[in-house]
């Protein structure tokens, strides 16, 4: 049966802004409260998708979250009609209001663990969404993204679903950002590789000590069991906490694997040449032949990994067996950067070709190429259940150029998200991307 990795991305909000919010994330705090463009940052995201759908690859889209999260204010004790709580917070805790209008769920890569059914013991598709819990403004995405999913992937013969991990530091959890997996086809049994930042109960693990490390050994472990993964399949790896320390808040700024490849800098992880054998070993074991690229410190520094987002990129198996990376612009903008995957491609690897795409919106507030999809191996069977609303076509993407274009505003500044008006635009934007996805009620105000 033919196999697929379909990429689903996130669809950016209509309350996209630059509010600062994640400590760590060099992009988001270095842009703080800067003027953004909803409108743009959509339709950037719109025209990946369809560039790929052209190339032939399969292509979902994954809708975002209500904004601003009212229920959510008024469960710290803001009370009134919506717009008394909007007013009421702007006026005494404007930080959390710009929290509940984040858009961060367009960075669907957070969104969710995925193993596909030929890894796990009951032979379907396993989704568990990540807590976030490291972050407020992220905190509260995991019960619509636990919603969303299930509208999309809603046939229980081939796709099971699981809560969030408990929500408090010990489990922290960041979904497919700390999660890749190796195969040597889509549909064979792989290995998948969890990359944690710190163990909660083992105090031998190192941490860092400047920022967070989102991820913990104990949240990954978890994953696995609910996922019925086998020892023989999954590795766990430790982020190198140093790297950590100077921006790279998941393992995706650092690193990207596709298929049998690992593409990593010099300095990702601790104890590399152990890790890197335990993946060789168990990708051999089922029939797979892994390989890795590490990009060494004296060509591209870990500055300019995190500045230019390098290995935020989508790593993408081309028919003829050869690798297509995508980059953000700032990977062109980076002199040093540039020179090494111009080296890259020349060198005749399994990386052949190196495409480049505009993505300023996302990429000012913290998030590139990677950020913004969910990778899903599906068998045919499992792609025929999914709900073919949300899979792009072209029809698809004319329909959704035309809402952002009539739902969407050019400009957004903080000031903007005091205005009652914009949750009624939201609202009334998503109840018809509901429609249009056939995704049914999965808001809280389509619910309540």
């Amino acid at each position: 049966m033919k196999s697929f990795e379909v990429n689903f991305d996130g669809l950016v909000g209509p309350t996209h802004n630059y509010g600062g919010l994640s400590f760590g994330n060099v992009a988001s705090q270095s842009n703080s409260q800067q003027a953004s463009n909803p409108k743009e940052a959509a339709l950037q995201g719109l025209e990946k998708m369809k560039a790929l759908m052209d190339m032939g690859f399969v292509q979902g889209v994954l809708a975002p979250q209500e904004r601003p999260d009212v229920a959510g204010l008024r469960s710290l004790g803001f009370c009134g009609t919506d717009a008394q709580v909007i007013e009421r917070a702007a006026k005494e805790a404007m930080p959390l209001l710009v929290a509940s209008c984040s858009a961060s769920s367009m960075w669907v890569a957070n969104a969710a663990t995925v193993s596909p059914s030929a890894d796990t013991a009951d032979g379907r598709v396993h989704f568990t969404a990540a807590n976030l819990n490291c972050k407020y403004h992220r905190s509260i995405e995991h019960p619509t993204t636990s919603r969303v999913l299930g509208a999309m992937f809603a046939d229980s013969q081939h796709f099971a679903h699981h809560a969030a991990l408990p929500a408090v530091a010990q489990f922290g959890d960041e979904g497919a950002a700390n999660h890749t997996r190796f195969c040597r086809e889509y549909g064979e049994a792989g290995v998948e590789f969890f990359v944690y930042g710190r163990s909660a109960f083992d105090s031998r693990y190192p941490a860092p000590q400047k920022y967070p490390a989102r991820q913990t050994l104990e949240a990954s472990q978890a994953v696995a069991r609910l996922h019925g993964l086998s020892e023989e399949g999954v590795v766990f790896a430790q982020q190198n906490p140093s790297v950590i320390d100077q921006g790279v808040f998941h393992n995706d700024v650092i690193a990207v694997g596709n298929g049998e490849l690992l593409f990593h800098h010099q300095d990702a992880f601790l104890n590399t040449e152990q890790m890197l054998a335990e993946l060789h070993g168990k990708l051999a074991a089922r029939g797979g032949n892994f390989q890795s690229i590490s990009v060494p410190r004296d060509q591209v520094a870990v500055e300019d990994a995190v500045r230019s987002y390098l290995f935020n990129s989508q790593l993408l198996s081309r028919a003829d067996g050869s690798m297509l990376l995508i980059v953000p612009e700032e990977c062109r903008s980076n002199p040093r950067v540039w020179q090494y995957l111009q080296g890259l491609t020349a060198a005749g690897g399994p990386i052949r070709e190196v495409k480049v795409f505009d993505l300023k919106q996302s990429m000012q507030n913290g998030g590139g190429p990677a950020c913004l999809r969910l990778r899903v191996a599906l068998n045919e069977a499992e792609l025929a259940a999914v709900n073919p609303g949300v899979i792009m076509t072209p029809a698809l993407y004319d329909t959704l150029t035309a809402w952002v274009n009539k739902h969407y505003r050019d400009a957004l500044r903080e000031s903007d998200l005091a205005d009652p008006q914009l949750l009624l635009e939201c609202r009334a934007a998503l109840d018809e991307l509901t429609q249009i996805l056939k995704l049914g009620a999965v808001y809280p105000f389509q619910i309540n």
